[in-house]
């Protein structure tokens, strides 16, 4: 920790190197230069283990799933190239395309369907693994068609099946068949190289891509990111959270560079330990409206969006608009002497003043974030401590963009530790035969969680890039990912 300080303060100076005109443009010239905040560009078995936005960038490029994201954040084709959904929605069958794992070998649906199969097998650690349970089977129907039957209707599907995590990635040897090959691994990252389409003659010349079409993809630090960015020497940096969101504010880079996805998902205090104070939803209350949202936000940045006091954004697919918490009736005056004087009963009961431990990121945002939530809850007479986020706490952060566009997710992600009666109507939307029923246990759930304040929102996912204006393709969206090849107009 110590060391990781003192090397950001030594880089620090050298952003403020670069002046506005500086780094607003980097020629047209050569491979796009990707700068992706994490670690080495490798491939990594997302059933095993998580993986970092380098990592999600390499199977995104490289073993695409059966449908893919484009640059607004929709639905496009991937290894199908197209699809129907039959039977009320329990049957989704894919026609693959003609496509080429990245030895030249023909993927068929058996290759595929053994694939998806894994990845919701019994022994998976997929993180979008509890959001599939509806998969009853993954059939082979021909050599290029492949059937997705479910045990009730999803619509969300396609947008879980776009997500990098459920690419299909083949084991040996290892490869897939997305828009890109790696060719160079050689010297900083890996250089991504636009595949030969087996449906065109290798010699046709719209099938030989130019230098300007490939991608070297670099995975490094944010203050690393900064500096290449800075110097002109890459055109893309993403992957950027509110944790390093101060290290950009230290530089001089161009507004115009700077871009903020309008990230849909959730950004709050997870309640993990239901002890002392946070025993009481009273207590878990007190927390939730000592919060002052709008302060918090704007310390990191005015251009993160709106303070969020409910857990759903919007009703989505349940079947009454978001449950309101009653707190947030309240002025903010009234919001603060309330939460006192809860804290003033637990104390007298106790005889003891309530200590939370609060798991927030390490970098410069995770102490902004500290710094507002510290000062608020001393207010109201709570000590608060800073751990780290794989520490045991009372308070912990989730900060995650959704998958997709369901109610479910948002409630199943923020239950981290609630309700028996919450997690029961959870379960009952998960196992509901119709989307009718599935929408009544969402509501039910979602008052519930509210009503219970199994989790204090805060704001959405802050997710901000750095974009040269050679990029003229990408586009700003709720899922906060963009595509190596859609970038620039003339990659696909």
């Amino acid at each position: 920790m110590k060391g990781a300080m003192i090397a950001r303060r030594r880089l620090l100076p050298l952003l403020a190197l670069c002046t506005v005109a500086a780094c607003q443009q980097r020629p047209d010239k050569g491979p796009v230069v990707v700068s992706a905040i994490g670690g080495r560009p490798t491939y990594a078995d997302v059933n095993k283990r998580g993986i970092d936005a380098a990592q999600r960038l390499v199977l995104d490029s490289t073993a695409q799933g059966l449908v893919r994201f484009d640059a607004a954040g929709q639905i496009e084709p991937g290894l199908a190239e197209r699809w129907i959904v039959i039977d009320a929605g329990r049957t989704y069958i894919f026609r693959l395309r003609e496509a080429e794992w990245s030895d030249g070998a023909k993927v068929t649906a058996a290759d595929v369907a053994t694939i998806l199969k894994r990845a919701i097998a019994p022994g998976s650690r997929n993180p979008l693994k509890p959001f599939l349970s509806a998969i009853d089977d993954v059939a082979v129907m021909t050599d290029a068609v492949i059937e997705v039957r479910l045990s009730r209707a999803r619509p969300d599907l396609l947008k879980l099946f776009a997500q990098p995590e459920l690419s299909i990635l083949r084991a040996n040897p290892l490869g897939g068949s997305g828009p890109f090959r790696v060719t160079d691994t050689a010297g900083t990252g890996i250089l991504l190289s636009p595949a030969i389409d087996p449906v065109r003659s290798p010699d046709d010349d719209v099938q030989k891509p130019s230098p300007e079409q490939d991608v070297r993809l670099i995975g490094e630090t944010t203050a690393r990111a900064l500096i290449r960015f800075a110097a002109k020497q890459s055109d893309y940096v993403m992957g950027g959270t509110v944790d390093d969101y101060p290290l950009l504010a230290r530089t001089q880079i161009s507004p115009t560079n700077i871009k903020i996805d309008p990230a849909a998902g959730l950004f709050g205090l997870a309640i993990v330990n239901r002890d002392g104070l946070l025993a009481s939803a009273s207590g878990r209350a007190a927390v939730a409206q000592a919060i002052d949202r709008a302060a918090l936000i704007g310390a990191v940045t005015t251009d993160w969006g709106q303070p969020v006091e409910r857990l759903l954004p919007d009703k989505l697919d349940s079947a009454v608009p978001p449950a309101i918490p009653t707190w947030t009736t309240l002025a903010p005056d009234a919001r603060l002497a309330a939460a006192r004087a809860e804290v003033a009963r637990y104390r007298a009961a106790s005889k003891a003043a309530p200590i939370l431990r609060i798991a927030l990121p390490s970098g410069p945002g995770g102490t902004l974030l500290y710094g507002q939530i510290a000062a608020r809850l001393i207010l109201i007479g709570v000590q608060p401590e800073r751990v780290a986020m794989n520490a045991e706490a009372d308070l912990r952060l989730i900060d995650a963009v959704a998958p997709y566009d369901s109610a479910r997710w948002y409630l199943a992600t923020a239950c981290v530790v609630c309700s028996d009666e919450a997690r029961a109507a959870l379960e009952a939307a998960r196992d509901a035969p119709d989307m009718a029923a599935r929408g009544q246990h969402i509501a039910e759930a979602d008052g519930l969680m509210a009503s219970d304040v199994a989790f204090i929102p805060i704001a959405t996912p802050l997710r901000w890039s750095l974009v040269s204006l050679r990029l003229k393709q990408w586009q700003g969206n709720t899922r906060g990912w963009h595509p190596l090849n859609r970038l620039r107009p003339d990659t696909n």
